[in-house]
């Protein structure tokens, strides 16, 4: 039951994928949380993100971001970055992924989804058919609504260290 919630993968931080190993795999396309995957939550698009896009766009993915925010936090990050979007996407639903895939133009088993939690990012992309890849979050300050969510996460967490992972390897939550 809770094989829904755990990652595929897991890595440190969006800007520490290895992008070209995911692309000789096969892997098109990618979808991203914005707030706390890509950048501080409710900030813009960095240098940093806008480089990483660039790159993505010339290793030959397509990019897209998903959220649950509104049009007028989503579309600017987007603008920024040089990628498509989907806002109020009502994640951990399939259909916002869907949505995404078609605005990419790729086979959903060809897209990758990078988030910071569980029970919207992780649990979306498996619901979609996704892989996933959990990040740590950038920022601990969050709004209460996803602050109350990290404390069932941090259990579901747990019980995925204990049956998945590897000594040494980074730390979620």
């Amino acid at each position: 039951m809770l094989e829904r919630f755990y990652p595929d993968e897991c890595a440190g931080s969006a800007y520490d994928i290895d992008y070209d190993a995911l692309y000789k795999e096969g892997y098109r396309g990618i979808i991203y949380d914005i707030d706390n995957t890509l950048t501080e939550h409710g900030e813009a698009a960095t240098e940093r993100a806008v480089k990483l896009f660039a790159l993505l766009k010339d290793l030959g993915y397509r990019a897209c971001v998903v959220s649950n925010n509104k049009e007028k936090r989503v579309k600017p990050f987007a603008e920024a970055v040089g990628c498509g979007y989907v806002y109020k996407a009502g994640k951990p639903l399939a259909k916002g992924y869907m949505k995404a895939a078609e605005l990419m133009d790729t086979d959903p088993s060809s897209i990758f989804v990078v988030g910071d939690q569980l029970f919207t990012d992780i649990w979306g992309a498996t619901a979609a058919g996704m892989k996933s890849i959990m990040v740590d979050r950038i920022a601990r300050h969050e709004e209460i609504q996803i602050h109350l969510k990290r404390i069932p996460e941090r259990v579901i967490v747990f019980i995925y260290r204990i049956t998945h992972r590897k000594r040494g390897e980074l730390d979620l939550l």
